[in-house]
């Protein structure tokens, strides 16, 4: 028997100014004490860039235990980064799979934008498709049962009613669990986004490109003729291998991925 169809979600529609010219795609920085040169790499970006506006596309930080972790240490400097840049021009989030406890608490001390998922974005005369991406990685069914669970309200609820040092221990044990899940996976064998599915959200949409990250696997792909997505890179200059940090810029008739900004 088929399997069957999956729903289509809302398509949310942001109208850019038109005074826009170009404007910044980024997504899976997974900021944390442990990452300062990532850190200050986005702070120079966000900064520097001559860009409009920035869209941050998920998974800013490696996890967000609730809008009151903004007063301490580490949060409280990355709020301090982004009040910095939303006053300079517009910053969007979109909630990822690490972060999207981040509430309007945070968002409105930081100046910055919600963004929902996913939302069709209107500039230079074009649609795009944005999303996280993890919602359509449909072959990973137990991600996304534990996906739907963390997303309902009676589970926030029930998890932001903890002490803040309570939850920053489940957060720990729940990254330790997805690291070890993620070790037995073999190399090139990461879940990636429904083909089909994802060509239905941007048949819906009215969308011929599509702009999404999560998957850590940067490129451009064809999802059928006419529709093409491309896949955001994540960010890592604190870890072993080869540092990666790419921001994809959108400007009228172009999609380029070009390395953050360093000065004015």
């Amino acid at each position: 028997m088929a399997e069957p169809a999956q729903a289509l979600p809302a398509f949310t529609e942001f109208a850019a100014p038109a005074a826009w010219r170009s404007i910044d795609f980024l997504s899976d920085l997974h900021l944390s004490e442990s990452t300062p040169r990532t850190f200050e790499a986005l702070a120079r970006h966000l900064r520097c860039t001559e860009a409009d506006a920035v869209f941050i596309l998920g998974d800013l930080f490696e996890v967000w235990v609730g809008d009151d972790a903004r007063h301490e240490g580490f949060d409280a400097s990355c709020t301090a980064m982004l009040a910095e840049a939303s006053s300079q021009r517009f910053v969007g989030f979109m909630a990822g799979n690490r972060d999207f406890l981040v509430g309007t608490e945070m968002l409105a001390d930081c100046g910055v934008e919600r963004l929902d998922d996913p939302m069709v974005l209107i500039a230079f005369g074009e649609r795009l498709l944005l999303s996280h991406g993890d919602a359509l990685c449909l072959s990973d069914q137990p991600y996304q049962e534990f996906r739907r669970e963390v997303r309902s309200e009676r589970w926030q609820q029930r998890f932001l009613a903890q002490p803040l040092t309570q939850r920053r221990r489940i957060a720990a044990e729940l990254r330790a669990e997805s690291e070890r899940l993620k070790s037995q996976q073999q190399p090139g064998k990461w879940v990636d986004l429904d083909a089909a599915a994802t060509a239905a959200w941007m048949r819906a949409a009215g969308t011929p490109q599509f702009v999404h990250g999560h998957t850590h696997m940067p490129a451009t792909h064809e999802v059928a003729p006419g529709l093409t997505r491309h896949v955001l890179s994540d960010w890592d200059l604190d870890h072993p291998g080869v540092p990666r940090a790419q921001v994809l810029r959108w400007q009228r008739d172009r999609l380029a991925r070009i390395a953050p900004a360093t000065s004015q």
